[in-house]
């Protein structure tokens, strides 16, 4: 990463000595003798790293570590140090410094701190693109809502959204939007900025979901060399999401209650109970009422769940949707394939309206897939679709 670098120190020999050890990796480097001075530059110019003296005539360090988290706060800052002042400079860390660097002689050792500290600014940014990315993917304008029953799951999806604290249960086929919609409720509530921690709870045994969910301390399982921290732990502030929640065994779902009714929680292995923060959503596409009566899922958990409940309608009585969600699709992989798709034509629109969809909105996402790959010109054509959907479709003929 080449970087914009600001070098602060009332030291002119050592000042000038980092930036040309800096300069000769293609970094972009200035330097200053004070905190007024780097202030004052930063009030322009905001670089991406800043190397910043403790020890200064004039403003401290300190001082103008203050002043930088609100005008430079996107800034990483290392701390330069002289031997005698190290809790000062553990101070600053506290303050949100990056890290610091024990000036000596040779400076052998700034430039794998500088490394150090640009590669955390890349994976800050990275992470940063993704949250706001998937804020966008999942914002309530993401919706697709023709029909008349996705119209009135929109505005239960939007009452939810308003509602961080309320348990969400999520019921309907395979492949219907059930984890998009919990995302879509997460991203537009005040949890948002939280984690969003999926659990597959058919892809994991019993054991194994309960070491995921709730964590373990050393020694408590095999191969347990370290403290592991559990999903729950890890959404803190944020929401956990388990999907297919009616293929749980009954004892996990007894621990399941348990979470639900106090936001509690023991890791394994430990002595003391937690609680955390964090919403819980279930999506499951079994029908729970029928579970319970069959003795395959407790009766006080489904209460617990079913709180704000609904069942996420069938693409195949949500026909009002398909063309739109195509045209979405269309959108995606025209971007995602360098492919100039703008539109799709009738006899397409006719194949796609009259398929059953038994996979639902996952299948059509994947139909629409493999339909760009193929298609060679600017509108979408039902040649382009599979060819067993265009089979199942074709009118049977007499003689």
């Amino acid at each position: 990463m080449q970087a914009s670098i600001f070098v602060t120190d009332d030291e002119p020999a050592l000042r000038n000595a980092i930036v040309k050890r800096l300069s000769r990796r293609q970094h972009r480097v200035r330097a200053f003798e004070s905190g007024d001075a780097l202030l004052a530059a930063v009030e322009q110019d905001v670089p991406d790293l800043i190397l910043l003296d403790l020890k200064m005539p004039g403003m401290t360090g300190i001082e103008t570590l203050e002043a930088l988290r609100t005008k430079a706060r996107d800034a990483a800052v290392i701390i330069l140090t002289a031997y005698g002042t190290v809790e000062d400079a553990v101070e600053a860390m506290k303050l949100g410094a990056y890290d610091f660097l024990i000036k000596t002689v040779d400076l052998g050792g700034v430039e794998p701190v500088v490394d150090r500290a640009l590669e955390y600014l890349l994976l800050r940014r990275r992470v940063a693109f993704a949250a706001e990315h998937d804020a966008g993917h999942y914002g309530l304008s993401e919706l697709v809502a023709n029909s008349i029953s996705m119209k009135q799951l929109l505005a239960r999806v939007t009452e939810a959204a308003q509602n961080p604290k309320t348990t969400v249960l999520l019921t309907g086929e395979t492949g219907t939007g059930k984890e998009f919609l919990a995302r879509v409720i997460h991203h537009n509530s005040a949890r948002a900025a939280g984690p969003f921690v999926r659990i597959n709870c058919t892809a994991l045994s019993p054991d194994l979901f309960e070491r995921e969910l709730f964590g373990y301390e050393r020694g408590s399982v095999p191969g347990a060399e370290q403290r592991k921290l559990g999903l729950l732990e890890q959404a803190e502030s944020g929401t956990v999401f388990l999907d297919e929640v009616g293929d749980l065994d009954m004892a996990m779902q007894g621990k399941l209650l348990r979470v639900l009714e106090d936001r509690s929680f023991r890791r394994i292995g430990g002595t003391e109970d937690m609680r955390g923060d964090f919403r819980v959503m279930v999506a499951s596409n079994r029908n729970l009422r029928q579970e319970i009566a069959a003795q395959r899922f407790r009766e006080d958990l489904y209460l617990r769940l079913n709180i704000m409940a609904w069942q996420v309608p069938t693409l195949r009585n949500r026909v009002e949707d398909i063309v739109p969600l195509s045209k979405q699709f269309i959108v995606k992989y025209g971007m995602e394939l360098s492919k100039d798709v703008k539109e799709i034509d009738s006899a397409a629109i006719a194949v796609l309206e009259r398929y059953s969809f038994p996979g639902n909105v996952r299948e059509l996402h994947n139909i629409i897939e493999r339909a760009m790959i193929l298609c060679k010109g600017s509108i979408l054509t039902a040649g382009d679709l599979p060819t067993e959907l265009r089979d199942v479709l074709a009118p049977v003929t007499t003689a």
